[in-house]
């Protein structure tokens, strides 16, 4: 079954781009929650004339996108984290995290655009992140995750 996505699926594709899925996972959630319709050939017609229309914003989206990704990899980032037994850390440093912390540095970016893998860390050290800030603009970030400083 051929669909149109009506915004971003992860693992699946993006806004306005035509994808063919299994019928039932088409019918029974895609269609009906409003994330895609079908693609028909007047469907496709208005995809083509919408996307042309697009092409030069998005342009200037991707732009705006790639000077944030220099912005942003220009931040040395240290996330610190309570300290618990060896170098393990309490609790876990995840995508949440990351967004609150670069959003202290003045870059707003949501935690479903940032893909730690293994989703979760626990330990102390350097990690890297990949960053979505684009379709087309995606970058690996560094950080390092530190002891907090105890207060005395």
């Amino acid at each position: 079954m051929e669909l149109i996505l009506k915004e971003d699926i992860d693992n699946l594709g993006f806004k306005d781009e035509i994808v063919s899925v299994k019928n039932g996972y088409g019918r029974n959630f895609l269609i009906p929650s409003g994330k895609a319709i079908l693609a028909t050939d007047s469907a496709k017609k208005i995809l083509a004339e919408n996307l042309k229309q697009q092409s030069k914003k998005n342009q200037k989206l991707v732009k705006e996108a790639q000077k944030t990704a220099k912005s942003i990899s220009n931040i040395d980032l240290k996330i610190p984290a309570k300290l618990g037994e060896g170098d393990k850390i309490f609790g876990s440093i995840n995508a949440k995290n990351l967004s609150d912390a670069l959003s202290k540095e003045g870059k707003e970016i949501d935690k479903k655009y940032i893909i730690i893998p293994g989703r979760n860390i626990k330990r102390l050290g350097n990690y890297e992140a990949t960053l979505r800030l684009h379709r087309d603009v995606i970058i690996n970030y560094p950080f390092e995750v530190i002891a907090e400083s105890k207060k005395s």
